[in-house]
């Protein structure tokens, strides 16, 4: 069978009827803008989408947009926006092929279509996956980065805005003359990340020095919604041999196939400003208050990927499921989980979860490389360690996890390896300075000058630096 034809609409009928759309692309129109459309948001948010749209209809069809790279475009627009994503089950990938994404575009080059799609009152519900640092947002403080270039250059006037801040608001002061509601949802692992791009996008209004700025941040306060979300699916990157596995089961060429696990959750503030897809028909949790489940997943799921990936690069680990074979592994990630546990509110099992955790880890067909979760930890670790740490101290209660979890991400910035955009202050904190000192200094690059005064914790960091912990004897 040849691969040398390529998945898109017109080829669509040669794929194998099993592996075909739940629904019919031709159907769809642009009612959803998404904001970051990666892998993450094509195993994720797309598929229920599509699944809410088999279920009940309403035409929801998804308009994706890139931020920086064009590859994703690259790799969409000739297949029509359709693309693959494959379950990497233990016995074997499956393969079923999502025509939800029905546009997509590039944030700057498609600058025009995107302000028009965010004025549009057919587009009722804007998501967001760009990670933390696709926010431009101070973790220190939780509000807008005034001082970030691209920022600064998008309230000094730039014709089309480069920051997802800018688009959302610049979209939001074109609506606002055509009034409709609307509802921007966050997707990224950030406690109350609704709360937070709420109030990034007024704070950007705020400084935008418009003569209806006023006027703009009153419409947005009786107008727009930002419901706070919980996503979990791991994602792995893409490989080669996950393009030819699409190719095999498709018998086209897929260029923009996705994998992910076969777990997959998303809980969902019930606070929308307007209409939106039937996501509960597809398996979304809809609940008053996201958080304990937020604070569940950041902490527990978050927080021992990212010990995991500093703990497992340093001992020649390649994988998450790398990790789990090791006889410490496992051992790590339950005392972890039950040192942070105590922090979490909302009657949710900590047991329970963690257990699935493991199963989940150890599934060996998902390859979660970990160097792909080691990235940006300037950024993650606040939220996924320091926030218990704070708790837990403060109680009174010992951090023995937590102290060997920032020793991990400490060695890692010092032997050079970070991919953060803080490299160049994390390796700044390592000038001249040893042990507690240089602990002191990587606390305060990330916002957390408080704990960079706690004696006992930089002490306790400082001695796993000189003395790494035989990692088989972890309770």
């Amino acid at each position: 069978m040849s691969t040398t034809d390529r998945l898109s609409r017109a080829t669509l009928s040669r794929v194998p009827e099993p592996s075909r759309p739940a629904v019919d692309p031709a159907s769809l129109r642009p009612r959803l803008v998404h904001l970051g459309i990666g892998a993450f948001h094509r195993a994720h948010q797309a598929v229920y989408t599509e699944a809410a749209e088999a279920a009940h209809g309403g035409g929801w069809g998804i308009a994706g947009v890139t931020q920086r790279s064009r590859t994703v475009v690259d790799r969409l627009r000739p297949q029509d926006g359709l693309y693959s994503l494959a379950r990497r089950e233990p016995g074997g990938p499956a393969v079923q092929v999502v025509g939800s994404v029905v546009e997509v575009l590039h944030a700057v080059d498609d600058g025009h279509r995107l302000a028009a799609l965010l004025a549009s009152p057919d587009v009722a519900v804007v998501t967001i996956t760009v990670t933390e640092k696709g926010y431009r947002w101070d973790p220190a403080t939780g509000g807008l980065a005034v001082g970030d270039p691209l920022v600064r250059a998008d309230l000094a006037g730039a014709p089309t805005p480069a920051t997802v801040v800018g688009q959302l608001v610049a979209g939001l002061r074109a609506r606002m003359r055509v009034g409709a509601p609307i509802s921007v949802v966050s997707c990224d692992n950030m406690v109350g990340n609704g709360e937070i791009t709420g109030r990034l996008v007024r704070e950007y209004a705020a400084a935008s020095g418009w003569p209806e700025r006023d006027r703009l941040l009153d419409w947005i306060d009786s107008t727009v919604a930002f419901p706070s979300t919980v996503v979990d699916r791991i994602v792995p990157a893409t490989t080669d041999a996950d393009l030819r596995t699409a190719a095999l089961a498709l018998g086209l060429r897929d260029e923009g196939a996705v994998v992910g696990e076969p777990f997959s959750q998303w809980i969902v503030q019930d606070a929308f400003a307007s209409d939106r897809p039937r996501w509960e028909a597809a398996g979304v949790t809809f609940v008053p208050d996201v958080r304990p489940y937020q604070m569940m997943k950041l902490r527990l799921l978050n927080g021992a990927h990212s010990l995991m990936a500093y703990l497992g690069l340093a001992a020649g680990c390649e994988t998450v499921a790398d990790v789990m074979d090791t006889p410490w592994g496992e051992p790590v990630v339950r005392a972890y989980t039950a040192e942070v546990a105590a922090t979490l509110t909302g009657g949710l099992s900590a047991e329970a979860y963690t257990d699935a955790l493991i199963e989940r880890f150890a599934n060996h067909a998902m390859r979660h490389r970990l160097r792909q979760i080691a990235a940006d930890g300037s950024l993650k670790v606040p939220e996924r360690w320091l926030a218990p740490l704070r708790e837990l101290r403060a109680a009174g209660a010992q951090t023995p996890m937590l102290e060997l979890a920032l020793a991990a991400w400490a060695r890692h910035t010092r032997d050079g390896e970070p991919d953060d955009p803080a490299a160049a202050r994390l390796s700044q904190a390592w000038a001249d300075r040893r042990g507690a000192d240089a602990v002191r200094a990587l606390l305060s690059v990330i916002g957390a000058d408080d704990l960079a005064e706690d004696d006992s914790l930089t002490a306790a960091v400082a001695a796993h630096l000189a003395d790494p912990p035989r990692l088989g004897s972890v309770p």
